[in-house]
């Protein structure tokens, strides 16, 4: 009974109008995002990321999807990927910078799908399966593939993009856009 009354004057102290009671609040938000929300989160998708923040705009379309493939195709169609089979592909009309993906973790990848694998940068990289054997990736805006995403091992290879918010990830990004290089901070051109 005890704990009860405690409780109660602890939510009555977080209700009250004062900076201390919204600096608490916030703390408390910030610790239960951190230590329940996301570990939940991520034992539901069964991926260490369950939700990933569009960071660049390797994934970006500038124009609608016939003006990017007449832009873009070529190489898809020099690697055995038709307009036709882009065309069912998730996501084939683009990822914004910006935007939040949810991720589900250890499910067979097929070529178009969107993955989120481990690669010798500093962040996951968020690309399109582009060949099987072995596993490769492409940025759709990018002009061709990374090194480093030639050859991907199954073990890199944390989950694949299921559905996007757009936008919403700008909340995390204004606070570390500063740190990237000129050429690489705002949004998309």
């Amino acid at each position: 009974m005890k704990f009860l009354n405690y409780f109660g004057d602890f939510w009555s102290y977080l209700k009250k109008d004062s900076w201390d009671s919204w600096l608490v609040s916030l703390i408390l938000i910030l610790v239960l995002i951190k230590l329940v929300f996301f570990p939940l989160l991520s034992l539901v998708t069964g991926s260490p990321l369950p939700l990933v923040v569009i960071e660049s705009c390797s994934m970006y379309h500038s124009s609608d999807f016939e003006g990017w493939w007449e832009s873009n195709g070529l190489w898809y169609e020099k690697n055995g990927i038709t307009m036709d089979e882009f065309k069912k592909f998730k996501f084939k009309d683009k990822l914004n910078k910006g935007d939040v993906v949810l991720v589900l973790g250890k499910s067979n990848p097929l070529i178009g799908d969107v993955i989120i694998f481990n690669a010798n940068y500093k962040y996951p990289l968020i690309h399109r399966l582009v060949t099987w054997k072995p596993l490769g990736t492409k940025g759709d805006h990018n002009f061709n593939q990374l090194r480093d995403e030639r050859s991907i091992k199954q073990g890199q290879v944390l989950g694949k993009a299921v559905a996007r918010v757009p936008a919403v990830g700008w909340l995390k990004l204004i606070f570390f856009e500063w740190t990237k290089p000129k050429e690489q901070r705002g949004f998309c051109k």
